[in-house]
């Protein structure tokens, strides 16, 4: 894996966060139908597709809370584990780096 793949995952990610937090900032707001981010690997880059959820007709917000918080989790570990990799990545080249001179 490249840095250019894991700054596409942290960006994917980043974006997965943005829906979920306008999500859970509307948890109290009439009629609000929350946005759902898919993201998926298209050759070596992710790609996000976000869109409005299925409208359950609710006159309520319609964003579960059950949902919310756990993919919260998901894109705060997922671009923790990026931003390791790409410290390590960073490191072995700057110890090549050193080797070569």
């Amino acid at each position: 894996m490249n840095i250019s793949n894991n700054i596409s995952s942290i960006q994917s990610h980043q974006t997965m966060m943005n829906t979920n937090a306008n999500n859970v900032a509307n948890v109290n707001t009439e009629g609000f139908i929350p946005q759902d981010t898919r993201i998926s690997e298209n050759g070596n880059v992710l790609t996000t597709n976000t869109r409005k959820a299925d409208d359950k007709g609710s006159s309520k917000s319609q964003t579960d809370l059950a949902k919310e918080i756990p993919d919260q989790l998901i894109a705060l570990n997922a671009t923790a584990a990026n931003i390791g990799a790409i410290k390590t990545q960073d490191e072995m080249l700057g110890s090549l780096l050193d080797i070569k001179a």
